[in-house]
């Protein structure tokens, strides 16, 4: 994608959630934590966004504290997602619906700003995560003959 630079994606989450929308947003973040992400510092894996007061919060997101900083910041803090409101308001009411998570997928800079691509996700059972990979597992096998009989 043009302009867009990738710092961290969460491809966990795609063995682990089946995602029904991808909403893009914005990241509120101090100085420290953005030269932090400049050097490609970020941990998505445990992260998930919480809607609380009105707000939506990025829980679980890690940022090694910058070296060279006078003043680090704490390296898990919450922080707030910048969204408009019905956005705001949608996602919250898409929550509050039984077995619905948001799931931050990728974290990236996109025209000098830090963004973060959420998913609405609604958790795999084991038995989809197993018929997933019997599934990729047959595809991949399929293409093998395919391609042996050129």
């Amino acid at each position: 994608m043009a302009g867009e630079k990738l710092i961290a994606e969460n491809r966990r989450a795609r063995h682990d959630y089946n995602f029904l929308e991808r909403v893009e947003a914005g990241l509120a973040l101090q100085g420290s934590e953005v030269k932090s992400l400049r050097q490609g510092h970020a941990i998505l894996q445990r992260a998930y966004a919480d809607p609380r007061d009105d707000e939506i919060w990025l829980v679980g997101l890690h940022l090694p504290p910058y070296e060279q900083s006078s003043q680090p910041h704490d390296p898990d803090r919450d922080r707030k997602l910048l969204l408009h409101r019905r956005q705001i308001d949608k996602l919250s009411s898409q929550v509050a619906e039984r077995g619905l998570t948001l799931v931050p997928t990728r974290l990236y800079f996109k025209n000098g700003r830090v963004k973060v691509e959420l998913a609405v996700a609604r958790g795999k059972e084991q038995r989809d995560k197993r018929r997933d990979i019997a599934d990729r597992e047959t595809k991949r096998r399929l293409e093998r003959e395919l391609k042996s009989r050129r």
